[in-house]
């Protein structure tokens, strides 16, 4: 019988922001062989692996995990031995204009790859089937808003999802937890707070702001700027999850989060402040005023905020970067990879894919 440790895991979403952190802090710490399956949608990146390029124990993969029997062929031919499942349709923006991806990638899609690990599972035996995990990584959009008066959201506060995307990453945990206790698949899944750190798609807050104020565009706030959200650097999420994978009990779930939580103007403020120091020669200093406030999102949650007690008390897991520390690494990841940033913002990396993966989404 084959040793399971020496068996590949597979990262679905791997080019997008968190999985492809995940793929090259997997492969810095020598964690063995690992399959990504990607869609290549407008979100994901190959070239943030391109330092994986010649890797043999890396594998990259163009698919879409709604394709059951891509997925089907994909575990017959690589024996798993776990998966971490990243792939999904995450901007809210983008939901609310257009939630039917949102719903075929996060729902169908889950659904696909739970049917797939179950008929994998069901062929092995042994320390194969003791050792296989199938780990869903998801957000704590689905539990909805807090009050400030309001304790943090626990593993048990139930889920009260408020947007088209809230809605199908709470859809596709309820399918990871039936699957468990209807077939017995041996899953985990994590709840995180927002993220942040570097390879970051620069529709969402940070870079979004980082790379406005470095151009001297508008740093547009919604509403009043008081949303509150406890702010977690990608690093550590990555962690938690590797820590999750090795450690964590079957069937359960994990909230991870950064325990720094931080309204949406300060923020801003603080990532001006910044730029102001680490780039002086800026025309546009002080950055904070070129903030402009703008139409709230429909629908807006005023606050999020996670309790990790249950993580960091049974699995030892703590985040290692405070807000201050982790916004300066990103803040100078940013400014010292032009080249990475270029290629988003022309839209370079689009061009790239479509000429090596001509049959892209």
């Amino acid at each position: 019988m084959s040793d399971p440790h020496n068996a590949p895991i597979l990262v679905t979403g791997g080019a997008g922001f968190i999985g492809a952190n995940f793929v090259l802090d997997w492969f810095a710490i020598g964690a063995g062989p690992l399959v990504n399956l990607d869609k290549l949608t407008y979100a994901a990146n190959p070239l943030t692996l391109s330092s994986l390029e010649g890797n043999p124990d890396y594998t990259f993969v163009h698919g879409d995990i709604c394709d059951g029997e891509l997925l089907r062929g994909l575990f017959q031919r690589h024996r798993f031995r776990a998966i971490v499942h990243f792939a999904a349709e995450s901007h809210v923006d983008r939901s609310i204009l257009g939630p039917e991806a949102f719903l075929k990638t996060n729902i169908d899609g889950t659904f696909q790859l739970l049917k797939a690990a179950r008929e994998h599972y069901d062929t092995l035996d042994g320390a194969e089937r003791a050792a296989f995990r199938f780990h869903h990584v998801s957000t704590d959009e689905v539990y909805g808003t807090l009050e400030p008066q309001d304790p943090a959201f626990h593993e048990n506060t139930p889920y009260a999802p408020n947007s088209p995307y809230a809605a199908s990453k709470a859809a596709s945990d309820h399918l990871v937890r039936a699957w468990h206790h209807t077939y017995g698949l041996p899953t985990t899944m994590t709840n995180c707070s927002n993220n942040y750190g570097p390879y970051h798609f620069p529709e969402k807050l940070i870079p979004l702001m980082i790379l406005n104020a470095l151009d001297g565009k508008p740093l547009p706030v919604y509403g009043d700027g008081q949303q509150v959200r406890d702010w977690l650097y990608v690093k550590d999420h990555c962690s938690a999850i590797r820590t999750v994978l090795e450690k964590g009990r079957v069937g359960e779930t994990y909230n991870v989060g950064g325990c720094n939580q931080r309204a949406n103007l300060d923020v801003v403020n603080t990532l001006c402040a910044l730029l102001d120091e680490l780039v002086p020669e800026s025309k546009y200093r002080p950055h904070s005023q070129l903030i402009r406030f703008v139409q709230d999102r429909p629908g807006h949650d005023r606050r999020y905020a996670i309790d990790a007690t249950k993580i960091e008390g049974e699995l030892g897991w703590h985040p290692q970067e405070s807000f201050e520390t982790g916004l300066r690494k990103t803040v100078s990841w940013y400014l010292e990879n032009t080249e990475w940033i270029d290629s988003v913002k022309s839209g370079e990396y689009l061009k790239w894919i479509d000429t090596n993966y001509s049959d892209r989404a």
